[in-house]
């Protein structure tokens, strides 16, 4: 299961993303309503266009509307040696679902971002693996950037935007009950997601 953590490496495939580099104009907005609120995304196209349009191809084809944040990690009883505070989300088919391929890494070394408190990032196990299962974090975690620790592989993971409204919404679920294995119990639904204003040209299919 694709975790915020470690394991194998896989081939890298692109997402039905047609773009290479940086997309320019306005970032784009994504609303995930969920059971208790709205979270408001603003996604970096300029600066990781590849997982933009993963996301993107996720949303517009309504795959995350029934799925749920399933987890929450809390550095205070983390038990990795490099605790970190996030929530992670995933389609009704949970956190291993590829219904579309594998997207690039795109490295916080090469983006310029950074995980700090409201960034939303990609899951993934190896390099090169990440696809639907997607995290917020809650409080600032370097050791999810390029060369940090979280992930023994020192890759870091692929951040593509930011919470800019919700992050109440946010804190509730990071605090809501869950079980020893950070299993939320019970989850908290995605109701629905929803891109704000128009999908840059480049991720339409």
């Amino acid at each position: 299961m694709k975790y915020l953590a470690i394991v194998t490496l896989a081939a890298a495939a692109l997402t039905g993303c047609a773009t290479e580099g940086p997309m320019g104009g306005d970032p784009v907005r994504v609303d995930l309503v969920t059971e208790r609120g709205v979270i408001t995304l603003e996604l970096a196209t300029d600066k990781a266009p590849l997982t933009v349009c993963n996301f993107l191809s996720y949303v517009t084809d309504g795959h995350y509307e029934g799925g749920s944040f399933f987890r929450t990690v809390v550095a205070e009883t983390n038990a990795n040696p490099n605790p970190i505070s996030v929530i992670q989300g995933a389609t009704p088919r949970g956190a291993d679902d590829d219904l579309n391929p594998p997207v690039r890494l795109e490295r916080t070394r090469d983006t310029g971002l950074s995980h700090r408190a409201g960034t939303i990032s990609m899951a993934r196990d190896g390099p090169d693996t990440a696809t639907s299962s997607f995290f917020i974090v809650v409080e600032d975690a370097p050791a999810l950037d390029y060369g940090g620790a979280r992930n023994p592989d020192g890759q870091g993971f692929g951040a593509f935007g930011r919470v800019t409204a919700g992050m109440g919404v946010v804190h509730e679920i990071h605090l809501s009950p869950a079980d020893d294995g950070e299993q939320l119990t019970p989850p908290v639904r995605i109701l629905a997601a929803t891109v704000v204003g128009d999908v840059p040209a480049p991720c339409r299919p």
